[in-house]
């Protein structure tokens, strides 16, 4: 009889608990913080640099920084900083897109220091905290 009574106290007990986000992914880092992930579409690859880069990378502002490069139907990067708007790089010269890393599910997100990226067949969509953001797929380029 007691289990029973219990019961209600336990539900409610973690009923204010937040629920996970239904489809966040959690993608590992390297050991000096650098996540990398693509799209499943192997067209579009990001790398994720925390704040004060690493021993070979530091962005220009002192990071954190999300830069997300697409393949076809021409290469451009993207940079998002923790400050003003998304980058649009037309020409990036150097190409070293979608290696063999971990892909962000189509439905699934990824959220790391300011940024959030979301997966879907149309694209990916990535924003920061400050509002900024940008949209890639094969179809278009958007930065805002």
């Amino acid at each position: 009889m007691l289990a029973r009574a219990a019961v209600p106290a336990i539900v409610t007990l973690f009923a204010w608990l937040p629920l996970a986000h239904a489809g966040s992914q959690t993608i590992p880092a390297s050991a000096e913080g650098q996540i990398e992930f693509n799209a499943p579409s192997g067209n579009i690859g990001c790398i994720y640099t925390p704040k004060g880069g690493t021993s070979t990378y530091e962005p220009q502002d002192g990071g954190p920084e999300l830069s997300c490069s697409r393949v076809e139907p021409s290469y451009v990067t993207v940079n998002l900083g923790p400050n003003g708007p998304a980058t649009l790089i037309k020409n990036p010269g150097e190409q070293g897109c979608c290696s063999d890393v971990a892909k962000l599910a189509y439905g699934n997100s990824w959220s790391k220091g300011p940024f959030t990226c979301q997966s879907s067949t149309k694209g990916l969509t990535c924003t920061g905290s400050n509002g900024h953001g940008f949209f890639l797929s094969k179809a278009k380029v958007t930065v805002k």
